[in-house]
């Protein structure tokens, strides 16, 4: 929304087609809707209707069951969630009140843009939050996927007419929680897509819960993640694992971690940082593509999963440090860095805030995650000076040489910085309100992606089930040797 460029203002760097699309409402008005398909469950958009200011409501129920029915008929609502303040506030033209982690209770509370009513799709099977039918294994998620298609085609019904918009179809970007049933439901849909639409560039950001939580519930979520991994991964052009709460944060980021609101704000800045290369029009700096990336990242298509990490600034604070001392941190920030330590590169730098989930030990086994954090390739998306020009050029064309030794860096630099707008809770420490933010963000292959994974499959190898732990094991054991063959020495690892 603050991308767009309305009258005389300048032209926006970026392409806004990519991610909206055009269409007319019902009385023949313009209109500029997301590109996107919403999945959720019973309960979970909150005040978020289909029909809205662009597409009026669908005819009365009521009148429509009176033409199919001329017996009496008893229509039966349930009780209607109140529209918070903030999209009252919205909804009449005026300046909306500044929200809370107490008065957002729905994605939707802080929503600021109109979905076509083709975009939301609830699915009644299963309510959100239900004690008596939680939608938790990852199992769940597969039949409650199979069941819907059978009757529905979900892709032919829901997917194809947005598609069939797109004249240059680059990607589809996949956003789901992978620790839970919802995991399940992406790794058929993704397999469907995969039969439909071939070697479509298909991206899928794995979301899982951070923070302290009961052993049943790690074991639960562990197991989802393990499929998760193995079936995703296997179909993904790229799947990047995001926790909703990083272990170590820096002293610039105040996270209240049970709010959603304020993880997911952490999870959309690192997300659609990290894209904005893809969305820029021709001729930006700093343009690239989803192919593009994955060509950089994936050796092949034989390395899949990659780490993401970030940090964030203060535009002002990187006034002259790119010409100057570049690529330096601040001072403040060094001892709390927690990304990818003992790089041997130096133009890969340790960020801030590691994105990358982590598991806990379950079996008490002594595994091998503190090893030398080897990168084999990595994307850099910078908004903000964060580099001179020089620095830029100078690592692109090392990239691009056929015979160079180390890690493959490519970095793409943007003067767009990140805009701070009001739905956007304040987690970044400043001495002012910072209505724009720096940011620095880093997608990588890794050893630490073995690491995880491998810490994954030890914990899975002991409570996934024998008819299943086999295939599952032997297939993340595998994705692990992509990330490890040609590297790992007996000098650098200790013993599984």
């Amino acid at each position: 929304e603050t991308y767009f460029t309305y009258g005389d203002e300048e032209e926006s760097p970026v392409d806004h087609d990519v991610h909206f699309r055009p269409g007319h409402s019902e009385d023949g008005t313009e209109t500029f809707t997301p590109r996107a398909l919403i999945y959720d469950l019973k309960g979970a958009f909150g005040t978020l209707r289909r029909d809205n200011a662009l597409y009026g409501a669908p005819d009365d129920p009521a009148a429509i069951a009176q033409q199919m029915w001329s017996g009496n008929t008893n229509v039966i609502r349930t009780e209607q969630i109140q529209q918070s303040a903030y999209q009252q506030h919205l909804d009449q033209g005026l300046a909306p009140p500044t929200l809370s982690p107490d008065t957002v209770r729905y994605w939707s509370d802080f929503n600021r843009v109109f979905y076509h009513p083709k975009s939301i799709v609830q699915l009644h099977e299963y309510e959100l939050n239900s004690a008596l039918m939680p939608f938790e294994k990852w199992a769940t998620g597969e039949d409650l996927f199979d069941s819907l298609d059978k009757e529905h085609d979900l892709l032919d019904r829901d997917l194809r007419p947005f598609l069939e918009e797109c004249d240059q179809l680059q990607a589809i970007q996949m956003i789901t929680s992978a620790d839970d049933a919802w995991g399940g439901f992406t790794a058929k849909y993704l397999e469907r897509m995969r039969d439909e639409l071939g070697k479509t560039s298909a991206w899928v950001w794995g979301l899982e819960e951070g923070g302290r939580k009961p052993r049943d519930k790690q074991i639960l979520q562990v197991a989802n993640v393990a499929q998760s991994i193995h079936q995703i991964s296997s179909q993904a052009s790229m799947y990047i694992p995001l926790t909703t709460l990083p272990d170590v944060l820096p002293p610039y980021v105040h996270l209240n971690g049970s709010s959603k609101w304020h993880t997911s704000a952490l999870q959309l800045l690192a997300l659609e940082s990290m894209t904005l290369p893809t969305r820029l029009r021709a001729g930006q700096q700093g343009r690239s593509s989803f192919t593009d990336i994955e060509t950089l990242l994936s050796n092949d298509g034989n390395r899949r999963i990659a780490q993401l990490n970030m940090s964030i600034k203060d535009p002002s604070e990187l006034e002259g440090e790119a010409d100057g001392n570049a690529g330096q941190h601040d001072s403040r920030m060094n001892n709390f860095t927690n990304g990818n330590h003992g790089h041997d590169d130096s133009n890969t730098k340790d960020l801030d805030i590691d994105m990358q989930p982590k598991t806990a030990n379950l079996t008490g086994e002594r595994g091998n995650d503190h090893r030398r954090t080897h990168v084999f390739s990595q994307l850099q998306s910078l908004r903000g000076k964060w580099k001179s020009n020089l620095e830029i050029e100078d690592t692109n064309l090392a990239s691009r040489d056929r015979f160079g030794h180390g890690p493959r860096i490519e970095s793409h630099q943007s003067s767009l910085l990140f805009p701070v707008i009001d739905s956007f809770p304040q987690v970044f420490a400043s001495g002012n309100v910072v209505q724009k933010l720096a940011v620095n963000v880093s997608l990588s292959t890794t050893t630490s992606v073995a690491q995880r994974v491998r810490a994954v499959e030890r914990i899975a190898r002991s409570i996934i089930g024998i008819d299943e732990r086999e295939a599952l094991c032997d297939g993340l054991v595998g994705i692990c040797e992509e990330y490890e063959d040609g590297w790992e020495s007996g000098s650098e690892s200790d013993d599984d």
